[in-house]
């Protein structure tokens, strides 16, 4: 049955995975005709925000400091870590399930016999809300990719790519050049597009010349440099010096900063923001799960990491964290997933795997995920577990005091973790 606006947000995610044949389906002929019968329209700036890595951060940075500035902000980001509502906020506060009822109701009530995906479900009701809410800027993440991906139907007034490395080569292409063709299509002819990646593949400055985007490249239109107390943007016109460093911890923080300011900067007409709005705005940015490191005995950090490229900047993060006797690892992935190439980057840190299954259809069964680890790391030592929850339990059973945990892997991964230490406290 069609649930109603009676019924919980549980049974509409319900109903909505139910309604497409393929959880993946890229495509914007379906997502686009149900957005035209909504009238779809944000009549605010809005910044779209994709990459292989690093979205994430950027999106949160512009989100705090817009805020900081005194914007209300739409932020939509993607996949959630504990609650579905964590995809949707606005002035930094997740939506709450009667809001999103509200928009499942009514794009359900327009698609006719059309069918979506969750993800495209989920997004024209999310959008739709953001519609609905007065507000001054709204900063979306894309999917997956970029030139098919649901939320490229909103023509930004600045788009951001962050870096293009291999991930979803099922669906992009099997190379860097076929991955920077799809994501450099959120560009738009005429308006800023910022690109992040200090090597980028020569599609996205093909794809950005052919359609007359205007391109800001990373060391060419903006930079920045810094010391161990500061750092210091550098644009087109605008300088800004004496920044503290962004609250969000890791290696590739600045450039994801600097990604940010260039499109502030871009936007300074509609959107201006004071320094004093980007320091408060870095010095109060949170998100959860990018080497996000958890008080306490033993050290235990959280990273969404899921292909090789976060893997390598994980492992640079691990190393600059100084000494620790043993490192014991939380790892789960997705079948579909590089877990030779995620394991060769990280392995050498890690004296102990704690393995565990996912599940659904992209799942990858505990036993099938220990071969991968040992074709990359023949000499590592695995513990296989019927759950991440498990897992967890046994790396902190085995981990001494001085000793540290890296939760990685997945999403799903990190949100087990999440929800055990969630339960704790409570």
């Amino acid at each position: 049955m069609t649930p109603d606006r009676e019924n919980s947000l549980t049974d509409w995610l319900a109903h909505v995975e139910r309604l497409h044949a393929k959880p993946i389906d890229l495509s914007l002929d379906r997502v686009r005709a149900v957005a035209q019968r909504l009238e779809l329209h944000l009549a605010c700036p809005t910044l779209v925000v994709g990459g292989t890595n690093g979205k994430g951060s950027t999106c949160a940075m512009l989100d705090s400091i817009l805020r900081a500035a005194g914007y209300r902000v739409g932020l939509y980001t993607s996949p959630h870590l504990l609650r579905f509502n964590e995809r949707a906020a606005i002035d930094g506060v997740a939506v709450s399930d009667e809001q999103l009822i509200e928009h499942f109701a009514a794009v359900d009530a327009v698609r006719g016999d059309t069918t979506l995906t969750y993800f495209e479900f989920t997004t024209l009701a999310i959008l739709r809300l953001f519609q609905h809410a007065r507000l001054d800027a709204a900063v979306l993440e894309i999917g997956l990719g970029g030139r098919l991906d649901a939320v490229n139907i909103v023509d930004a007034d600045c788009a951001v790519l962050t870096s293009i490395d291999l991930d979803h080569m099922d669906y992009l292409g099997p190379t860097r050049e076929h991955i920077g063709f799809e994501k450099a299509h959120i560009y738009r002819a005429g308006r800023p597009s910022i690109c992040a990646d200090p090597q980028p593949p020569q599609s996205v400055t093909d794809v950005a010349a052919r359609i007359g985007a205007d391109l800001w490249r990373f060391g060419r239109d903006f930079n920045y440099s810094g010391d161990k107390q500061q750092w210091a943007y550098g644009g087109r016109q605008v300088r800004r010096a004496g920044l503290p460093y962004p609250a969000l911890r890791g290696a590739n923080q600045l450039l994801n900063a600097s990604a940010a300011l260039a499109a502030l900067e871009a936007l300074a007409g509609p959107l201006p923001v004071s320094q004093q709005a980007v320091r408060q705005g870095l010095l109060t940015v949170e998100i959860p799960g990018r080497f996000q490191v958890l008080p306490g005995r033993p050290t235990t950090i959280l990273d969404v990491a899921h292909n090789p490229h976060a893997a390598a900047v994980l492992a640079q993060n691990l190393d600059s964290m100084g000494f620790f006797p043993v490192t014991h690892a939380v790892f789960a992935a997705l079948g579909d997933k590089d877990v030779e190439g995620v394991v060769a980057r990280v392995g050498a840190r890690i004296d102990t795997w704690h393995l565990a299954p996912t599940a659904g259809a992209r799942g990858l069964a505990v036993d099938a995920l220990a071969q991968r680890v040992l074709a990359a790391c023949p000499q590592a030592s695995i513990a296989r577990y019927a759950s991440v929850e498990d897992a967890f339990a046994g790396a902190r059973a085995a981990a001494g005091a001085d000793d540290r945990i890296v939760v990685f892997g997945s999403f799903v991964t990190v949100g087990g973790v999440m929800q055990v230490l969630q339960a704790e406290r409570q």
